[in-house]
């Protein structure tokens, strides 16, 4: 092996007329952005750069200009002459200073192998780069398949002999990344085999996220992570005279950019926010409480004595009372003394009362407060512009007492001394003795009358009919948004039709306080911002995890009508397989959509980690439940029109719950949609044919994608089609090609699949008719036993998973990976398993042993062999 030697070799001369590479000025070097911390940018390097080159003829240190004329460093190696090159460039030791995932940036010139005379056959176009680990710089020195290869490395762009006259070229640019580093440096190498190539710069770096204040809170500069989709975590701490309960969060991304600010730092009391800092409230302001935004002016008749202030004082002979709040005006005494009674009742007091003497000012209004006596901790307040009131709604026989407070614009007076008054007592015994011959007919007309009703209802029972005791607004029709509304008949309302899509929003979706949710981590990334967990604690009611889908900043009105359509169209909804909104936040930033959370997420994603570990029952009760939420919504008029596995939702509990009502992001931004003629785009592989082809979307064409959600649930995820063109399926479809059934499918479950996938839409079962049938499945589990007969199942495969389309495979790996069983191949090919023929022996104990322990990756490799020999057997496959 070669064993690269320590000391660095002289330069040579340069090959003149093969490679021109102190020739030019070159253009274009770039520089880093703020994001970007550099490890070694060998331009800026003013001495030696202490690069070994292996062997000594090989890569050349040629000193160069950049287009400022500042000397760099260029390497160039041109021995296209000559066979079998194996020429070695390593650089010096790199410190990777923390970061476990670094960038190396190329910039070279490389020469077209065709203009070089004759035409070498030995030449290349390319090169390759290497990189070994150390923790100190003795590392070097190791043996050349040490270096663990990072790419090979090709031109975008090749010079010939015609562009040397230019004097100016373009530069080839090409950047790779490294990771995960774990140690505390590495060096770089660079191969050739024999191409023309001048390295003229190289530059590795790491990203950061660089430190910023956001939110009061300073997030320090932060290393991002080894994996390429890695965010991390980062604490902020609070600024100067700011406070928080818990310490602000951000997220820094692999790519050096922060994301998701949650929570946030308050200005202390006598503190406001201006521009990221805390500034004190300057004299004759204050700031009571953190909770608050800004410094408040202080109220009439008080001052300060000092900045940063939390109250004002008040003036000499102006009072507040320490009850009152710091934004109450400070005022002089304004106190009623006389109360009058007036016209008293069993139910009711009239008082009138005098203005004060001294008001302080015009008097707005009277603040009026009473209660029963001896129940102060209960009383009411009343407010009148006029000086008398009549006070009702009281208890006969009972004593009141009253107090009275004029408010003006310097504020509330005093209350008035309390004044006690009782109201009148019920009828004496004489007066009662005199009502009785009226409550006697009385008695006599109500019994009568309701001998009537008690036989009008009997009646009624006996017609086979009875009503529920209605609510009179039930018996009224309602007008909403210029639809009419019947009693009972829930209707599924576009907001669409709201001139204002805010109305829709407010009419449908409750708002919710953002200082009620708490965000705890990310999720995900939708389409309009990211996706978080969280809690929802509403007043008076328990803590609730929840999901919630941020708008990201800079957002355009647009995007947020968008995003908030689907909380419009979703608030509509009330039923236990449908996912259930919260609320949102519209009023303050991040606008939020809230909803319930499901512990187990997409449900496409669920199964494919869970590949055949639930019984037929637990499926088939999942797809009741899907079944049962589309009943809902196709009974309140909604279309979903985007229905697949990935768009039902469930929890820990094995509930599914249809979601993604957004259908501006769907008909758009799917990636598994495709273009039709008119416009716009649509989940081809889910989508009925008539919707495909005429756009007509209906509850029929729901029933056809809720028959491949279906196909979806029993594959355990499998992609409907497989790896089949959109426009294949189109047109497989239309020539009435259906997909075939999933291995270990039961025939009835199958049976249901075919009659959703009807090409006449009328023929399709409605949603009421699938719920009652897999209520029929679920009641006889027996049903569920017979499964699709293999060779049916095969007659229709349309050479399914086989590349030749008639289920021969060229190689073990090619028959695995069809069956997205690929990851086994290794193993098998290990083993001895080198044909089709050897594959078609194996046994249950024979996939233990390898080391397949997954019942659902035996079945399905099992399965497969079985259907082979089906093949086999009507002499359709040649094993």
């Amino acid at each position: 092996m070669l064993r690269v030697p320590r000391p660095p070799p002289p330069p040579g001369p340069p090959r003149a007329g093969l490679l021109p590479l102190a020739l030019l000025l070159l253009g274009g070097l770039g520089s880093a952005d703020g994001s970007e911390v550099n490890l070694l940018d060998s331009r800026s390097v003013m001495g030696d750069l202490g690069w070994i080159a292996y062997p000594k003829n090989g890569w050349e240190e040629i000193g160069e200009v950049d287009e400022n004329y500042a000397p760099i460093h260029t390497y160039q190696v041109c021995r296209v002459m000559e066979q079998s090159q194996n020429n070695w460039l390593l650089t010096s030791w790199i410190s990777n200073r923390g970061a476990s995932r670094i960038f190396v940036e190329l910039k070279f010139t490389l020469r077209d192998c065709n203009s070089l005379p004759g035409g070498l056959g030995t030449c290349k176009e390319t090169f390759n780069m290497y990189y070994f680990e150390s923790d100190d710089e003795d590392g070097r020195n190791v043996r050349e398949n040490q270096y663990i290869k990072i790419d090979t490395i090709a031109a975008d762009e090749s010079f010939t002999e015609l562009d040397l006259g230019d004097r100016v070229m373009k530069l080839n640019t090409e950047v790779r990344d490294v990771g995960p580093l774990t140690k505390k440096g590495f060096y770089l190498a660079f191969q050739d085999v024999g191409a023309c190539i001048a390295l003229v710069s190289v530059r590795v770096y790491y990203k950061k996220c660089p430190v910023v204040v956001r939110n009061l809170a300073i997030f320090p500069d932060t290393i991002t992570g080894a994996d390429s989709s890695q965010l991390l975590e980062v604490l902020g701490s609070c600024v100067n005279h700011s406070v928080t309960d818990e310490p602000p969060r951000m997220h820094c991304s692999a790519e050096g950019e922060w994301l998701v600010p949650i929570g946030k730092c308050m200005c202390k009391a006598g503190y406001e926010e201006k521009n990221n800092t805390c500034q004190a409230c300057r004299l004759g302001f204050f700031k009571d409480s953190p909770q608050s935004q800004m410094c408040t002016k202080c109220p009439p008749h008080s001052y300060t004595r000092e900045e940063a202030s939390h109250f004002c004082i008040c003036e000499e002979h102006y009072f507040r009372k320490e009850t009152d709040p710091p934004t109450m005006a400070c005022t002089t005494p304004s106190i009623i003394t006389t109360v009058k009674k007036g016209k008293v009742a069993k139910n009711s007091i009239s008082l009138s009362w005098q203005e004060p003497d001294r008001p302080n000012g015009i008097i707005l209004e009277y603040e009026i407060k009473y209660f029963e006596k001896d129940q102060e901790t209960s009383y009411t307040i009343i407010k009148s512009k006029e000086t008398k009131i009549t006070a009702d709604g009281l208890k006969p026989a009972s004593a009141y007492v009253f107090q009275i407070r004029a408010r003006t614009a310097a504020g509330y007076g005093g209350f008035s001394r309390r004044f006690e008054f009782e109201t009148s007592p019920l009828l004496a015994a004489s007066s009662d003795q005199s009502q009785i011959p009226i409550i006697a007919v009385s008695v006599t007309v109500g019994v009568i009358l309701l001998a009537i009703v008690i036989g009008f209802l009997l009646s009624g029972r006996r017609c086979g009919y009875s009503k529920a005791k209605q609510d009179p607004e039930e018996e009224k029709m309602h007008f909403h948004n210029g639809h009419i509304k019947l009693p009972g008949v829930r209707t599924y309302i576009d907001p669409h039709t709201y001139e204002d899509p805010n109305q829709a929003v407010h009419e449908f979706a409750k708002e919710i306080e953002a200082s009620y949710i708490s965000i705890e981590r990310v999720i995900g990334a939708g389409e309009f911002g990211e996706v978080c967990s969280g809690r929802l604690k509403l007043p008076g009611k328990r803590e609730l995890p929840v999901a919630i889908k941020t708008l990201k900043v800079g957002y355009t009105e647009k995007q947020r009508r968008d995003f908030l359509g689907e909380a419009s169209i979703m608030g509509q909804f009330d039923h236990p397989n449908i996912i259930h909104l919260e609320g949102v936040v519209t009023k303050s930033k991040p606008v939020m959509i809230v909803t319930e959370y499901m512990e187990n997420g997409s449900l496409d994603t669920f199964l494919k980690k869970n590949d055949g570990q639930f019984t037929v029952i637990q499926l088939v009760g999942m797809l009741r439940g899907m079944a049962s939420g589309m009943k809902y919504l196709s009974d309140m008029g909604y279309v979903h029109r985007d229905l697949a596995a990935r768009n039902v939702l469930i929890n820990s509990n094995l509930v599914c719950k249809v979601s993604d009502f957004g259908l501006s992001r769907i008909l758009e931004d799917d990636p598994e949609a495709a273009y039709t003629t008119k416009g716009g785009k649509i989940p081809i592989r889910w989508t009925a044919p008539e919707a495909i082809a005429f756009r007509k979307f209906t509850s029929a064409s729901d029933v056809w994608s809720y028959g491949i959600v279906m196909w979806e649930v029993v594959s355990y995820g499998e992609r409907p089609y497989w790896e089949m063109t959109n426009q294949d399926v189109i047109k497989a479809v239309e020539e009435g090609y259906r997909l075939p059934s999933p291995m270990d499918c039961p025939a009835a479950l199958y049976q249901l699949m075919l009659n959703c996938w009807q090409k006449d839409r009328n023929s399709r079962p409605k949603f009421d008719e699938i719920v009652c049938m897999l209520d029929k499945l679920i009641r006889n589990p027996s049903s569920l036993k017979t499964l699709v007969n293999a060779s049916s199942r095969v007659s229709n495969l349309l050479g399914e998973h086989s590349p030749l389309g008639n289920g021969v495979y060229r190689s073990v790996g090619e028959w695995l990976e069809a069956i997205k069983m690929g990851r086994y191949a290794e193993i098998f090919m290990e083993n001895g398993y080198s044909s089709m023929d050897a594959v078609a022996q194996v046994t249950l104990e024979d996939l233990r042993r390898l080391g397949v322990t997954l019942v659902g990756h035996q079945k399905k490799i099992l399965n497969s062999l079985q259907e082979m020999k089906v093949q086999l057997v009507n002499g359709m496959v040649p094993l």
